[in-house]
């Protein structure tokens, strides 16, 4: 009986992997350097556990995975897709162009075109006017002749309010031009400048959505696994690979809030501040009723400013490879290979981890590392005096970001997860205790395996004799969205509702953000 579930997480340094039975418990688990091409970092992370599982790999029934595939195309700009970039709202909308104040190099790899045609509604879904479809097919026309476009990227005035005319300029693009179609009340919120540039990014992904796609299919393929593969949001929750190749910007972030969630499940803890500590980037984000805390402020991504779901993390260079030197600790890292360059490996180079272990805060795991380091410190390769000021100078730089991340609050735990956890130390102004859970070196892993699939509304409703009704569909909407990234429909709950009221408009009128979420389907 298939009542196993893998859960995989690409991170800077590690790929980690982790299989949990029907009961949530952790039967395998292991930890791989993550490789250049983030794909056999993955491979080799699911051979370790399958090989742990023996004959039990036959019981794999899922298997979960958050990538930095997307995340690492933006910033490299490699392998992103040309779009033709279509904004409905002219011409009140015609003083800012789209991918304004994107970096040079970026445009340059993603533009296909930019143009702005009429259409759009106002904040209350009242049509400004008709769309223009004429212009649509004009600008794609020139467009198509002048560069090759892989996508179309569709936004629209207020379109949270109403979706209408860009499901209408979808339409047209699929049936005369073939090409696949982003449009912005799927992805952002309110803000035209941060949607748009979401939609536009979730349209150059289309690409290397594909390829991990192919990847995972393939990596299961291969290993004879009939399993049934999902990716990870970022707002801790799964999708199916089919809504992944429609919404690929929803897996950048997707490690942290893994991550979080993970800690929340080992730990027991629903609200609490968490800290990741990875072997390049320390990452501290907070649970809210066992989910991530979302950021309220628009997220910059590759230079870009985005407005779609992120949790609201703080990363601080700060982890188990960083660099340690007479003058201070950081900002570089051995990242992936630190396992051959840390005095502690038998390497040359001291690192935070070297720091930690010479400060008696080593893993269980530590065979031969106090004993290599000594023989390090004996032979001059660093003084003890420097790995003792760059525990100090690290302590303080978790102890501020505590206090960022807290807002005053000093009552909630803190739960220390991932492969450096070892790093923080037992008592942290700010936390009422740390909290360091079984399992807690692959909490990414566990993340990814124990999510759910959920879905969102963010619209905009008038407060008429209409609203409780409106409300409802907005619910049922969130629920369909649930199901349509695999959500079990008779388990879909609705988990977040939230409303603000709207000031200054003719009309009195509220902003509905509704979540759902439910148990993937069998």
């Amino acid at each position: 009986m298939p009542d196993l579930r893998i859960g995989i997480d690409v991170g800077g340094t590690n790929t980690d992997a982790v299989a949990l039975d029907a009961e949530g418990r952790v039967v395998a688990k292991a930890k791989r350097p993550t490789t250049p091409d983030v794909t056999e970092g993955l491979r080799a992370a699911l051979d370790a556990v399958l090989a742990e599982l023996g004959q039990g790999q036959d019981r794999v029934g899922r298997v979960m995975l958050g990538t930095t595939h997307a995340t690492n195309a933006i910033l490299e700009r490699r392998n992103l897709g040309r779009v033709a970039v279509l904004r409905l709202g002219a011409p009140a909308t015609t003083s800012v162009p789209p991918l304004s104040g994107w970096p040079d190099d970026l445009r340059a790899a993603v533009s296909a075109g930019e143009a702005i045609v009429p259409g759009g509604h106002y904040v209350d879904g009242r049509e400004i006017g008709p769309p223009g479809l004429d212009a649509v097919r004009r600008f794609l026309d020139a467009a198509l002749n002048a560069a090759a476009a892989d996508a179309v990227a569709v936004t629209s005035v207020f379109s949270p309010a109403s979706g209408e005319h860009e499901r209408a300029v979808e339409e047209l693009v699929k049936a005369e031009y073939g090409l696949p179609v982003s449009v912005s009340h799927e992805i952002g919120s309110l803000g035209l400048l941060e949607r748009e540039n979401a939609t536009v990014l979730n349209a150059a992904l289309y690409g290397v959505a594909a390829h991990v796609t192919e990847a995972l299919v393939t990596a299961l393929a291969e290993r004879g696994l009939g399993a049934r593969p999902y990716l990870a949001q970022n707002d801790g929750t799964l999708m199916t690979l089919e809504h992944a190749a429609r919404l690929p910007v929803s897996t950048i972030g997707s490690g942290p809030a893994n991550s979080l969630r993970g800690a929340a499940y080992l730990s027991g803890v629903r609200d609490a501040i968490v800290v990741d500590v990875g072997g390049t980037s320390t990452d501290l984000g907070v649970l809210a009723g066992g989910f991530p805390r979302e950021s309220a402020a628009a997220v910059e991504i590759g230079g870009v400013l985005t407005n779609f779901r992120m949790p609201d993390i703080l990363a601080i260079a700060l982890g188990g490879g960083t660099v340690v030197r007479s003058g201070g600790v950081g900002p570089d890292s051995v990242g992936y290979r630190i396992a051959g360059e840390a005095l502690v490996f038998g390497g040359s180079t001291a690192t935070m981890t070297d720091a930690a272990v010479a400060a008696g805060r080593s893993p269980r795991e530590a065979d031969g590392w106090h004993e290599r380091l000594r023989t390090a410190v004996e032979a001059g390769d660093v003084p003890e005096s420097t790995l003792k000021r760059a525990v100090a100078v690290a302590d303080e730089m978790v102890i501020d970001a505590v206090d960022r991340m807290a807002l005053g609050r000093t009552d909630r735990p803190l739960v220390a997860v991932g492969g450096g956890a070892f790093l923080l130390p037992d008592d942290i102004p700010g936390a009422s205790r740390v909290v360091r859970p079984e399992h807690a070196e692959v909490a990414n892993a566990v993340g990814a395996a124990i999510a759910l699939a959920s879905g969102r509304v963010d619209t905009i409703l008038p407060t008429g004799d209409s609203r409780t009704d409106a409300i409802e569909r907005a619910k049922e909407e969130a629920a369909a969205r649930a199901v349509a990234a695999g959500a079990d429909p008779s388990g879909v709950e609705i988990v977040d509702l939230i409303e603000v009221p709207l000031s200054y408009l003719s009309e009195p009128a509220v902003r509905i953000h509704v979540k759902a979420a439910g148990p993937l389907a069998r």
